[in-house]
């Protein structure tokens, strides 16, 4: 008798345990977990869970418990696609993420058709948000308003003859292709061609860019390529600036390149973590500091952090984990939010409302330091 009551008791409680979970609200995170940006993934993790942490302390949302459900997209499409697939079939209302462009571009589709919405944090590319897909949203700004701000930068250098340099990603591709555009009638592109992302070894295309004498190269890629890049160019005497795009916003920059290689680097970004001058930004960071014993080192974990906070006060302003009511609040109704990062808003295609970048440049120290 008393081992029946036992294992029906045992019972209860295994049952108990999917029922209570399944009962939460699950949000999605994707990110590169492993791979070459895996600091980026590892951080948005770290984000998301503080935040969620902080949800459920006080209540939860809609009365339910929150729960992150993570899954690693590897900084690549193929094992984005097959991520977005599992996440799709696990019950999650939205998912946050991810950093790359490319790798965003081919969950997109697989969110739409579920009608879970996403929102980037990092995946800057223009095409991501001329679909006109409902469900897709970015707490990054798009490409065409870093274009902008890369060329008033070069501009700024004095540079008339500019070499741009990309690797035919989604992201480093539009941007090197917004920045020619924009460059038209102010100076000479004197080269513009590609890399093989994840060599070891960019002697021979430095020996083209060095060819070319331009005043200025224009990196577009990601911050591997561009520590090798910086730290070979030094290896050749070859004391050209470079300025980088938001992807190269990483500490891992220097770590590949070294402090000398990279004294002088300019890049566009969002103001880094350090930077973030509101009450709440600095409330946030001091909390993370405490719980992982340092502050985040990129902006795009905050600007994931910024999509989880975003999903939450959509959720409870309608009621609702309705895909549609969500999409359609965050259209219309969603203004000027404080987000960590500043005022959040978004236009008809999703796209984040006003101007986020700024540039940056590092000092001798390797430093990343906010230019007025």
């Amino acid at each position: 008798m008393k081992r029946t009551l036992w294992g029906a008791l045992a019972l209860s409680l295994l049952l108990a345990g999917p029922v209570m979970a399944a009962d939460g609200i699950k949000i999605g995170l994707m990110g590169p977990m492993t791979g070459s940006w895996a600091s980026e993934g590892q951080e948005m993790k770290q984000v998301l869970d503080l935040l969620a942490k902080a949800v459920n302390d006080q209540g939860g949302l809609l009365g339910k418990p929150v729960v992150v459900v993570s899954e690693d997209d590897g900084g690549d499409p193929r094992t984005a696609a097959l991520a977005a697939q599992r996440l799709a079939t696990q019950g999650v209302v939205a998912v946050v993420g991810t950093y790359g462009s490319a790798v965003s571009e081919a969950t997109q589709n697989i969110y739409n058709e579920a009608k879970i919405i996403q929102i980037a944090n990092g995946s800057t590319a223009i095409r991501l948000s001329e679909k006109g897909l409902k469900y897709f949203f970015r707490t990054c700004p798009r490409d065409d308003e870093q274009g902008r701000v890369a060329v008033q930068a070069i501009e700024k250098m004095g540079a008339k003859k500019v070499a741009i340099l990309h690797d035919n990603t989604t992201y480093a591709k539009g941007l090197a292709d917004e920045a020619k555009s924009l460059l038209a009638g102010k100076a000479e592109v004197v080269f513009f061609e590609a890399l093989t992302p994840k060599e070891q070894d960019y002697t021979a295309i430095l020996t083209k860019l060095k060819a070319a004498a331009p005043e200025v190269v224009f990196f577009t890629g990601y911050y591997p390529e561009g520590g090798l890049l910086l730290r070979q160019k030094m290896e050749m005497n070859w004391p050209v600036p470079f300025i980088g795009g938001d992807a190269t916003n990483n500490p891992d920059l220097v770590k590949i390149a070294g402090n000398k290689a990279c004294a002088g680097f300019r890049f566009l970004s969002a103001p880094l973590p350090k930077d973030l001058p509101s009450e709440g930004a600095k409330s946030f960071l001091s909390q993370f500091q405490t719980q992982y014993g340092s502050q985040p080192s990129s902006i795009y974990a905050v600007l994931a952090g910024d999509g989880f906070r975003v999903l939450c006060e959509a959720i409870k302003a309608v009621g609702s984990t309705d895909p549609d009511k969500v999409a359609a609040y965050l259209h219309k109704d969603f203004k000027n939010f404080p987000g960590l990062t500043g005022a959040i808003s978004f236009n008809e295609k999703g796209d984040r409302v006003g101007e986020v970048y700024r540039v940056y440049q590092v000092d001798a120290a390797g430093n990343f330091i906010l230019q007025p």
